[in-house]
């Protein structure tokens, strides 16, 4: 199991390592025990924490409500918990570990 998030019933709690201000949103790979994601928003009066959010509920495929800032409001190291998702952590990785011979 990989370190950067962990299972508990319905909720799926990801360690983030955030990087804002990127020209688009994606994710990145992983940063030692975090997954790295940047994100287009810049980060001032909370705009890459509402981004963070919005873009964790549209990967996870749940609603805006089922997903939790729990640590890091100032920190680009963020502990973000999802609930009621049946994606796997695992499957996000997925696209950046295959070659892009499209």
């Amino acid at each position: 199991m990989a370190g950067w998030y962990r299972r508990s019933g319905e909720v799926i709690t990801l360690t983030l390592h955030v990087q804002p201000g990127a020209k688009r949103s994606g994710i990145a790979g992983l940063h030692g025990e975090a997954l790295k994601l940047r994100l287009a928003a810049p980060p001032v009066e909370g705009r890459a924490n509402e981004a963070l959010l919005k873009f964790i509920a549209e990967l996870f495929g749940v609603p805006l409500r089922q997903v939790e800032l729990r640590q890091g409001m100032q920190s680009r190291h963020k502990v973000v918990a999802v609930t009621g998702s049946t994606i796997d952590p695992e499957g996000l990785l997925k696209p950046i570990s295959k070659a892009t011979t499209l």
